[in-house]
């Protein structure tokens, strides 16, 4: 065929020499593809509000590592989980489904954490499929998701473990419901420290053996703060309140034993930043920044109660609600190359997502063998592309809800109807719409109603 290749006459070279030749060029190829796979730092912090980072617009929390880490690349401003609680908000990022497809749909209770399996063993989780491109894979902090046996992080995927297993613990004591809940593998072990800053050193030092190794990594790291205090996690007698180092109180010009909770948070949020900011600084010290994916983001909403002083501004809703307050939070990307920096991307993206971005960037196809409701959304994150997804849908208890291009539907528990937002000129859901727009709210329920009764297990 006139133009084909004669391997005969290819660069001269015999045919056995030239399948040779191509078999090294191959090898050679897959050797710079290892090389260049990037590494990848999921960093979830917990029950943050939307408006508790200063760049997200708070005018009092000081979180300088994070804003300049939004400067070198990308904040979203309509990032969103799939439901409203940790255990469930976990369990949707490292499988790329839905609470309702993956089963753990509830937060787990004391003995759930301890003993329970949680998210069900049939589920295949993020590290396990980075494992298959030759990731090495850590976690440290809160787990969550479950602790029996065949449900511990070193079980699904990750080579190393260290951190709270349960839902929160005491920052310093590491106590939860009355027992020690820090683990380092499978075993309880016990360490002097302030939670932030143990979960720091050990990613810190994670990194820095993989890049004495030249081997990828993924670290997911899933920080204890800034959870709100708990009296179950304290022994009989001690106040509740929030702990923070009292360089952080300093840094505010508050006293170290202030109590007031506002002030508080704000001390432990500064210091959670702080411990983000170790963690990056070892990824660009060690010369991995611009080969490294880099995620922050908070698992849910917070809320305004007693002690629990986050906020969700300028959204309407709390954590375990369905309005945006619970659902929307902060989240910053950091990807040389790949996303542009000073960046805002204001396309709706989920929690999920991060596990389609995750694969994608490891060179990993999504599964085939189940439904993933995650979303390649690097297109998007790159300025290329709108949102991957026509609909999202949520569900948490009582509280039910869809977005659907700039319409947003809420029903507040099952026997009311459901209301209309246009988040396009109502982002704080305000205004509810329903009774000028039925035929609307028929659609969308019908299309909310539609997805609940396929993804239910």
């Amino acid at each position: 065929m006139k133009g084909a290749c004669n391997m005969k006459h290819f660069c001269g070279i015999s045919p056995k020499r030239t399948v040779t030749v191509i078999a090294l060029l191959l090898l050679a190829a897959l050797n710079a593809f290892s090389i260049e796979r990037p590494n990848i730092v999921i960093i979830y912090i917990d029950n943050v509000g939307y408006g508790d980072l200063a760049c997200y617009g708070n005018p009092v929390i000081q979180t300088p590592r994070m804003d300049r880490l939004a400067h070198e690349g990308t904040r979203l401003t309509a990032f969103y989980i799939a439901t409203s609680t940790c255990s469930a908000s976990r369990a949707a990022l490292l499988t790329g489904r839905y609470p309702e497809r993956n089963g753990l749909t509830h937060q787990l209770s004391p003995e759930e954490n301890i003993r329970g399996i949680g998210l069900s063993h049939d589920e295949t989780i993020l590290p396990q499929y980075l494992k298959q491109a030759n990731y090495a894979t850590a976690c440290f902090g809160k787990w969550n998701i479950g602790f029996a046996a065949g449900s511990r992080p070193t079980d699904r995927g990750f080579d190393e473990f260290f951190g709270n297993i349960s839902g929160n613990c005491d920052y310093y004591t590491h106590r939860y419901n009355d027992r020690n809940d820090l683990y380092r593998g499978t075993e309880p072990v016990r360490a002097e420290g302030y939670s932030t800053d143990l979960t720091a050193d050990a990613a810190c030092d994670f990194i820095r053996r993989c890049a004495e190794n030249d081997q990828p990594f993924f670290v997911y790291i899933p920080f204890n703060a800034a959870h709100v205090p708990n009296p179950k996690n304290k022994r009989p007698g001690e106040d509740t309140f929030w702990q923070a180092p009292a360089e952080f109180f300093l840094q505010y010009g508050y006293d170290p034993e202030d109590r007031d909770p506002s002030h508080g948070y704000h001390a432990v949020m500064t210091a959670l930043d702080a411990g983000i900011g170790r963690v990056i600084d070892q990824v660009d010290t060690l010369g991995l920044s611009d080969n490294t994916l880099l995620i922050v983001a908070s698992d849910n909403g917070g809320r305004r109660r007693d002690l629990e002083v986050a906020t969700n501004a300028p959204f309407r809703g709390v954590r375990t609600e369905v309005y945006e307050g619970g659902i929307r939070t902060p989240c910053i990307i950091r990807w040389p190359g790949r996303i542009p920096p000073s960046s805002v991307c204001r396309e709706p993206l989920t929690n999920m997502d991060l596990f389609a971005l995750s694969l994608g960037a490891a060179g990993v196809p999504l599964p085939t063998d189940r439904v993933i409701d995650a979303r390649d959304p690097l297109p998007t994150l790159a300025g290329y592309a709108s949102s991957p997804h026509d609909s999202l849908f949520f569900q948490f208890r009582k509280f039910s809800g869809m977005r659907h291009g700039q319409w947003k539907i809420v029903r507040p528990n099952p026997t009311a109807p459901f209301e209309l937002y246009d988040l396009s000129n109502d982002h704080t859901e305000t205004t509810n719409l329903a009774n000028e727009k039925p035929q609307l709210v028929q659609e969308l329920s019908a299309a909310f109603e539609s997805w609940l009764q396929k993804t239910k297990k």
